[in-house]
């Protein structure tokens, strides 16, 4: 992870010193994120990573603080993304955008990005396409296609599935994962039995279910954002009768993140995912960030929660390396 951020503060470097604004001994950061709906919980993990970072590495960096305004979107809402950029650019004169759980939001703040000159940092949003929206943003997270694509071939390589149905929602980063994950599941010799697309906005997943079932396939792939939507089509999953330890399930981390597990209990036993992150991965660097998550919000960091945590540590890179010029 360390080469990583480096890498990136590498490219970030030139990204922020062509873009940023003056600033009298501040850096200002504009979080945009979705803190109420029903991916707060996403934006909270993340904007639990971003506050634990500032304690434990200090809020002044060559010499300017630090100053985080945050902005609320409520859900999936570009055009409400956008506003509120061009509120943080134009108004509140940000240094700095950050934040974005969810891609429409990101790609809609590119356009502001790319048009004000701003950096931005993109700390989940994952669809391959967004950070062509602005030559002045990063990433500090994945792509969608870095896990499926990976996920499609193992499954029938290493874990024998031949045949599978295919369930994902029916926007960017869902449509951007089934379709690097069919590629590599059917170049590796399966063969894609069925395919259907969610709405993104609370869908009952009942239906969707009961189709699948009716089936009967071998394996299911499912992509759903994560928040409130994983544990409830686990829960969809079991009251069909769909059992992943008989009928494999497939899928991105969302589905088994601790809160989608907690929501589904037994019926995520069998589940496989394919990850960039888990807090019970070896390594010194993790172990003092998990304990210190886990000591001040009593739960585990998760893939919302590296993100942020990268994200600042990135700015903070940039910053020694480039401060913003009074």
């Amino acid at each position: 992870m360390r080469k990583l951020v480096s890498a990136l503060a590498t490219s970030a470097l030139a990204l922020f010193a062509a873009g940023a604004a003056n600033a009298q001994g501040t850096v200002k950061i504009g979080l945009v994120m979705a803190f109420s709906g029903q991916f707060a919980d996403a934006a909270s993990q993340m904007d639990n990573a971003i506050r634990l970072w500032v304690k434990m590495n200090g809020d002044t960096f060559a010499g300017k603080k630090l100053e985080f305004i945050r902005k609320d979107t409520g859900g999936i809402a570009p055009d409400t993304a956008k506003r509120l950029a061009q509120e943080l650019v134009v108004r509140d004169n940000v240094d700095i955008l950050a934040g974005f759980v969810l891609t429409p939001n990101a790609m809609a703040a590119g356009d502001v990005s790319q048009q004000a000159k701003k950096f931005m940092v993109v700390m989940n949003a994952a669809t391959s396409i967004i950070t062509t929206k602005s030559e002045y943003m990063v990433r500090t997270s994945l792509t969608t296609p870095q896990l499926n694509g990976a996920l499609g071939e193992w499954a029938v390589k290493k874990n024998g599935v031949k045949k599978v149905y295919s369930m994902v929602s029916d926007f960017g980063p869902g449509l951007d994962a089934e379709a690097a994950f069919i590629k590599a599941f059917r170049e590796a010799g399966g063969e894609v039995v069925g395919q259907v697309k969610f709405p993104v906005a609370n869908p009952d997943f009942s239906a969707f279910v009961q189709r699948a079932k009716d089936l009967n396939p071998e394996s299911i792939y499912i992509w759903v954002p994560g928040g409130a939507q994983p544990g409830a089509i686990g829960k969809a999953l079991a009251e069909r009768g769909i059992d992943a330890r008989k009928t494999k399930v497939l899928g991105q981390l969302e589905l088994t993140d601790p809160g989608a597990i907690k929501a589904m209990g037994d019926a995520a036993l069998g589940m496989i995912v394919s990850s960039h992150y888990d807090a019970h991965q070896d390594g010194a660097l993790n172990k003092k960030f998990v304990d210190a998550f886990r000591a001040d919000y009593k739960r585990d960091p998760d893939y919302f929660s590296i993100g942020g945590w990268d994200g600042m540590h990135l700015i903070a890179e940039v910053l020694k390396k480039r401060p913003v010029r009074s």
